[in-house]
């Protein structure tokens, strides 16, 4: 049996990446806040042809900046204004994370095996996987900061990779903006630990550094240039420096919060994290052990401490964790010793979770997919629990193999978007107000939140206000959104119900 070349495990693992973030990519609606916001930009980009200046219904977009908007409004251009051109370029550029991060594993492990297993877990972790398919900046910005890792390690062999250092900064710089300094900083504390100091030297990396980070450089400018001190005050201070120290938004937890989301969402891979940080430990003086250690201790601190805490933003650690696990299961594969007991008990309560899932979902929310999701899990946790009693290493591949099988059902399924169960359905109220109200207007809305993709599909402006408030516009013949429960409380004489629609009611002056 013929071994595989680098070259067809990278595009083996591309091909199976962009199936899995492809896959039912456009089936739900946008989610609040981030896919709803740049959908909206993003059409405007493509309505106006503004693209130096982004708007959001009219008004100056001065919170991130434009490469993800651009990149959507181009995928307007080619195939319509729709939930799978929103989110695709996000959902591709993630996708690419997965063969880079092989390429760099084998850069740092010297080895195949390792570097495989690191990408195999990365292709199969829940929150990658989730949160890349997303229209957010998080996935496509970890995907150039491997193509920067990769640059790094590959320079060291070949001068001209260096170039590519400072243009994977820029492309960061003009997706997530200042988090540019924390990943720069991780890649400059792993080019000294690492004994790298040479590229310090090269023509090519300050070449790469002009020429790559110019766009950004020029972008900044002309907003700055444009909006003047507004611009410095809304996109450094308030969506960066404030979130430091300040819980913004109510968005806040303790400072174990990162920690928690980690053992939520990294199973069953999170079993093999202890040793895999061990092995590191032990290997800090190789390219890998270093890479893991600095990137998962320096990340993960600076964002626990930060004061705003929101789910996504761990999402750069998960590389590390996956290099440390890949490590440890590579260890296991060529004869490392592995506690079986405590990984039979742990694998044989995953069996009783999918089969209490299956019934879950025969009784509550019956999509085969997700039954049949619940029951290949079942039957995949007994193979591995036999596996692992007889010793077998296979175990690995079936594990690998199952939880590939497991996502790919859920990503197909209604419920990879489980955030769009907490509030009422957009789409039917959005469709009725699209249906009676000219695009633009503003109506105001008994709902307390904003709502920026009930926004984006009714292609309106929804604003909540009080009922005092609501009477007031109403007055002055505004459209009104209103709940059946607030509608009993007010006096609207002389109104006028359009339409109705998941318990709201569109109201206009009659």
């Amino acid at each position: 049996m013929r071994s595989f070349s680098q070259k067809e495990y990278f595009f083996g693992l591309l091909l199976a990446s962009l199936i899995l973030w492809l896959i039912g990519l456009g089936n739900l609606p946008l989610r609040d806040w981030d896919e709803g916001t740049y959908a909206i930009v993003a059409r405007e980009i493509y309505r106006t042809g503004n693209w130096l200046y982004p708007t959001i219904q009219g008004d100056p977009f001065l919170l991130k900046p434009p490469l993800m908007q651009w990149l959507i409004a181009i995928c307007y251009h080619i195939g319509g204004v729709q939930e799978f051109t929103t989110r695709f370029p996000g959902a591709f550029l993630t996708a690419l994370g997965v063969p880079l991060l092989y390429l760099i594993g084998r850069l740092a492990f010297r080895e195949n095996l390792p570097a495989l297993f690191s990408a195999l877990v990365y292709l199969t972790l829940l929150p990658v996987v989730r949160h890349g398919r997303l229209a957010m900046l998080d996935g496509m910005t970890i995907s150039f900061f491997l193509l920067l890792l990769f640059c790094v390690l590959k320079a060291r062999h070949d001068k001209k990779y260096a170039l590519g250092i400072g243009f994977c900064l820029g492309l960061i710089t003009l997706t997530k903006g200042m988090l540019v300094v924390v990943l720069a900083g991780i890649a400059g504390l792993f080019i000294i630990a690492n004994k790298q100091l040479a590229l310090l030297k090269n023509p090519f990396l300050w070449i790469g550094m002009l020429l790559g980070n110019f766009p950004a450089i020029a972008w900044y400018f002309a907003q700055w240039q444009h909006y003047g001190d507004i611009f410095l005050q809304v996109h450094f201070q308030s969506q960066a420096f404030d979130r430091l120290g300040k819980a913004v938004e109510g968005n806040t937890g303790p400072v174990w919060y990162y920690l928690l989301e980690v053992i939520k969402y990294g199973f069953p891979w999170l079993l093999f994290l202890p040793g895999g940080l061990y092995l590191s430990w032990k290997n800090r003086d190789t390219a890998w052990g270093c890479l893991t250690l600095i990137g998962t201790i320096v990340y993960f601190a600076i964002v626990s401490l930060m004061g705003t805490k929101l789910p996504w933003y761990i999402m750069p650690v998960y590389p590390f964790l996956a290099l440390a696990i890949g490590a440890n299961l590579s260890f296991i594969w060529q004869g490392g010793k592995f506690r079986s007991k405590f990984l039979m008990g742990f694998f044989g309560f995953l069996v009783i979770v999918g089969l209490a899932g299956c019934v879950y979902f025969i009784m509550f929310d019956k999509q085969p997919l997700l039954i049949v999701m619940s029951i290949i899990l079942a039957i995949i946790m007994v193979i591995i629990s036999w596996l692992i009693n007889q010793h077998n290493r296979q175990f690995i591949s079936v594990l690998f193999t199952g939880m590939y099988l497991v996502l790919a059902l859920l990503m197909s399924s209604q419920s990879w978007i489980w955030e769009l169960n907490e509030k009422f359905p957009v789409v039917p109220v959005a469709t009725l107000i699209k249906d009676n109200v000219p695009p633009g207007t503003q109506i105001y809305t008994s709902f307390p939140d904003s709502r920026p993709s009930l926004d984006f599909y009714s292609d309106c402006k929804i604003i909540p206000a009080s009922i005092a408030d609501l009477q007031d516009k109403f007055v002055h013949k505004s459209y009104l959104l209103v709940d059946n429960e607030n509608l009993q409380k007010m006096n609207l004489k002389q109104s006028k119900i359009i339409g109705a629609a998941k318990g709201f009611n569109l109201i206009a002056t009659n």
